[in-house]
């Protein structure tokens, strides 16, 4: 067995029968905290790694029926009933419940106190042991060759974790995808490399300002460490996300592809990712202001032309 700390980690979710996080049927194990701060993000509860208060109003049966569990739960007076409102059952008004998260301090006590699970804790801690045995209850979902994909927020950004999961992993024969921002020193991507069969590798903008400007973090280190990954015999899938009027110029395109096609065979797949609005509601669970609530996904002539452009470059490459 290869030699592995039994790290902590802590992430914010776990998700079996996975088919969009590299090859075959996979679980996904989701970690927490994020160091981009992408504008298009569409799990915004993985970005920071404090714990988070989620609230799905869907799932509130109305604070006369908890007798305001939850609101006498908080000790800063940040949760209050709301508006009245018709119920779904036509059985007369109900009062749902509003966060002042200017007063939320994060404590979760309301969230305990929720007897229907409208209020809800985003992250919880955990430990390579605990993740490896609830994963490997899937393994027989694996046999057409699928397997564990460590992804995030930014994997790499809990490097002590991720490291020993791999390895924990590694010594099972399972096959394991890293989906990455490569955001990260280029010594840790050197030392899990042995460990990771796959890397999903994340290419947002080619210019560096612009870069800034989407994400909050320059591009040079990411740029770097997939070259690293390529001269050094990685397999890549190249993700690439399509934001109309934010990276989606010609220019930036074929700057991207050119990059894409320069990292070689080690490049085994570019997926062309098209922006779609499916996190926006996960923006007002969590409080939080969506910035990108006008821009619509792009038509599919432009990503076909798109995808044309990439694969008249030699490479494999696709829409997802």
């Amino acid at each position: 067995m290869l030699d592995y700390i039994n790290a902590p980690g802590r992430i914010y979710d776990i998700q079996g029968y996975a088919v969009h996080d590299g090859p075959g049927i996979r679980t996904t194990v989701y970690t927490k905290g994020c160091p981009l701060r992408c504008l298009w993000c569409h799990s915004p509860e993985s970005q920071r790694r404090d714990f988070e208060l989620g609230y799905l109003p869907v799932k509130c049966l109305g604070a006369d029926i908890c007798e305001d569990d939850c609101i006498k739960a908080c000790p800063e007076g940040a949760i209050s009933r709301d508006k009245p409102v018709p119920a779904p059952d036509g059985s007369g008004d109900i009062q749902k419940i509003i966060i002042d998260r200017a007063k939320c301090t994060g404590c979760m006590k309301c969230a305990e106190a929720c007897i229907c699970e409208a209020l809800y804790t985003a992250g919880w801690d955990t430990t390579v042991d605990e993740v490896y045995n609830r994963v490997m209850k899937d393994v027989s979902f694996f046999a057409d060759g699928g397997g564990i994909t460590i992804s995030g927020g930014e994997a790499m950004a809990q490097f002590d974790f991720t490291l020993n999961l791999a390895k924990r992993l590694k010594d099972s024969g399972i096959h394991i995808c890293l989906d990455t921002t490569g955001f990260a020193p280029t010594a840790h991507f050197e030392e899990i490399m042995p460990y990771i069969d796959l890397f999903l590798y994340d290419i947002k903008h080619m210019d560096p300002i612009m870069h800034k400007k989407l994400t909050g973090t320059d591009n040079e280190i990411i740029l770097k460490n997939a070259r690293f990954l390529a001269e050094h015999g990685a397999a890549l899938q190249i993700r690439f996300p399509i934001i109309p009027r934010l990276n989606d110029q010609e220019t930036n395109i074929r700057k991207t592809a050119e990059f894409c096609a320069s990292l070689g065979e080690s490049v085994k797949l570019v997926q062309l990712l098209p922006y779609h609005k499916a996190g926006r509601s996960k923006y007002d669970r969590l409080g939080w202001h969506y910035r990108l609530r006008r821009v619509e996904p792009p038509d599919e002539d432009f990503m076909q032309k798109t995808l044309e452009l990439f694969q008249g470059m030699g490479l494999n490459a696709q829409i997802h």
